[in-house]
């Protein structure tokens, strides 16, 4: 008897158990009439593969690794080995799944240049990075949201000359980070702008501060010094090529030769100031001296 009561009891538990979760099921239709949100696709899907080759000082590391925390769409990779062509980096960027690539080019430890390419169609550009700023150095006050994505702002001096207009596409292609990309944030709170200035593109970061136009600078700082633009990746045919551009080393070069220059002038002036120094400052008269003595005494 004792065990039919205590099977009765298990039962009529378990029932109780069942109504509780059946009560406690949320409903099959939405309360509410706004319709559930729908996945937004990635569409824009530019990667950009970010690294150097050996040879780069330390503060063209540090402008890459700035360069890296503004770009949320890049892909990292190690440095390249100096007996590797240009052209590896097309094969590096297949294997990365990159169709766009941002090389360091160190020089003497002294010169940086930067290429900017389109893989593997082309086209490709060659910079010259002078007066680098990075973030450490500067300090400055502005600051933004890692990961944010930045509005661009080009000068008018882009649409003058097919070369700027060329590279105006291609630089909004690598800083411009993709709608909806996994690793940024759904908002603008910094601005990039490119300004044409002495035949050189110069690069600032501001921040955003309020919607009527107040800003406050972030960096890095640096300048591009266009150098060529090649049809294919890495190579190919020359579309363009700077006549402006003088290369670091004759640069150097002929800051030497001034330097060289000053020291031949002045050794030549010494030499002119001896061969007409008079051996006589002027001719004397002996009849001046006759009382000389007399005086004297």
């Amino acid at each position: 008897m004792v065990k039919k009561v205590l099977k009765r009891k298990r039962k009529v538990e378990k029932e109780n158990e069942t109504k509780a979760e059946e009560q406690e099921l949320p409903p099959a239709k939405r309360a509410s009439d706004e319709p559930a949100p729908k996945k937004i696709k990635w569409i824009n899907k530019q990667r950009v593969l970010v690294f150097a080759s050996r040879g780069i000082n330390h503060r063209d590391r540090h402008l890459m690794e700035d360069i890296k925390t503004l770009m949320p769409h890049h892909r990292p990779e190690s440095k390249m080995e100096r007996s590797k062509t240009l052209q590896v980096v097309n094969e590096m960027c297949e294997m990365k799944n990159c169709n766009k690539a941002l090389l360091f080019e160190g020089r003497k430890k002294k010169d940086l240049y930067m290429w900017l390419s389109n893989v593997p169609t082309g086209p490709c550009v060659k910079f010259l990075v002078e007066n680098i700023y990075t973030m450490g150095e500067l300090k400055m006050t502005g600051n933004c949201l890692k990961g944010s994505r930045p509005l661009l702002s080009f000068d008018d001096n882009f649409s003058t000359c097919p070369q700027y207009s060329l590279l105006k596409e291609l630089l909004t292609q690598i800083f411009g980070v993709p709608n909806h990309h996994p690793k940024s944030q759904p908002f603008f709170d910094h601005v990039y702008t490119f300004s044409v200035l002495d035949n050189r593109i110069w690069f600032r970061n501001f921040q955003i501060l309020t919607e009527d136009g107040g800003l406050a600078e972030i960096g890095p700082r640096f300048v591009l010094n266009p150098v060529k633009i090649f049809a294919s990746s890495f190579g190919g045919e020359t579309l363009w090529d700077n006549p402006n551009y003088i290369s670091p080393a004759k640069y150097r070069q002929s800051i030497s030769k001034r330097a060289a220059g000053k020291y031949l002038n002045r050794v030549e002036q010494k030499l002119a100031l001896q061969a007409n120094k008079p051996e006589k400052s002027y001719a004397l008269n002996p009849l001046d001296e006759i009382f000389k003595e007399d005086v004297t005494t």
